[in-house]
């Protein structure tokens, strides 16, 4: 990864020099991702013109890059494949699913390994799923493109261990920026998604009012408290983090159940972003300096 290629360049024993770095080094890999992608598209409608074919070919070009800033099937498989695991039993089988939570997997019981499914699943739903969305209902595929390689800088160096406490500083900080809204967006969808599959949307929204502090992540707590409480269960994190009340047993169904809420949701803002879609048709052109 360039990120990673890149990062040891930008060490530096001052620590302010270190974190100014850090700037840096985010802007590179955003721009170097970015901007071609974006140079990319402008050429399309250049070249085509703003006619139904540079449409077209715009849509196939932008199918195939979305592709790459949005996944589903291999979290569903994973988490589908996990439930069935519990299910008979096998926690073996059922923890080479944990590293999805960024846990060690070796102690922990079948509730916990769902509760680490569950929370990666509301995780990535803002991460992986509505954000590339809503970034791209907005400012097109680059702010898709842009988006990813912010998401994949914070999770490649946004840590506070001492090895990217500097460098990584402003790639955490600017996720949480880009974030902010989408995590809070996501949270009204799991609760309407919740209220439209007959779960406790009331318990959602009062959970995830009264415990999304408790998660470290500024964003990702109300996704995490909501989904808990439209399933009257607790997610927990050994020693890190309990959100939720421990109303009903933390059974594989509720993974399944989990998948559900995820899916409607994301059907929901993809309705939501088709009219900001339908919006930018007009505006992006004018904005790229693209004659209509």
């Amino acid at each position: 990864m360039l990120t990673k290629k890149l990062e040891p360049h930008f060490k530096n024993s001052n620590p302010k020099i270190e974190k100014l770095n850090g700037v840096f080094l985010a802007l590179i890999v955003i721009a170097t991702i970015t901007v071609p992608v974006f140079l990319g598209v402008w050429f399309i409608f250049i070249l085509l013109g703003y006619t139904w074919l540079g449409i077209v070919v715009y849509v196939l070009v932008a199918a195939v890059i979305l592709k790459l800033t949005i996944c589903i099937k291999l979290e569903t498989d994973g988490s589908i494949a996990v439930a069935k695991a519990i299910e008979a039993g096998d926690l073996t089988e059922a923890k080479k699913y944990a590293h999805f939570s960024r846990r060690d997997p070796r102690n922990l019981t079948g509730p916990q390994i769902a509760s680490a499914v569950i929370e990666s699943m509301v995780e990535n739903l803002t991460d992986f799923k509505l954000s590339p969305i809503l970034y791209y209902a907005s400012f097109g595929v680059p702010g898709a493109v842009a988006f990813r390689a912010v998401n994949t800088l914070d999770g490649m160096v946004g840590f506070k261990d001492p090895e990217h406490i500097n460098t990584g500083w402003f790639s955490a900080t600017l996720d949480t920026i880009v974030n902010y809204i989408p995590a809070r967006l996501t949270t009204v969808l799991i609760i309407v998604a919740a209220a439209i599959l007959g779960d406790d949307y009331k318990s959602g929204w009062a959970i995830a009012r009264r415990d999304h502090a408790r998660v470290p992540s500024r964003n990702h707590g109300w996704q995490m408290a909501a989904i808990a409480g439209a399933l009257h269960v607790q997610l927990e994190k050994p020693g890190k983090y309990v959100v939720g009340d421990p109303i009903e047993e933390l059974t594989p169904k509720k993974i399944i159940r989990a998948l559900k809420i995820r899916n409607v949701a994301i059907v929901l803002c993809v309705l939501l972003a088709l009219p900001i879609f339908l919006l930018i048709g007009v505006y992006l052109p004018l904005l790229w300096g693209i004659p209509i």
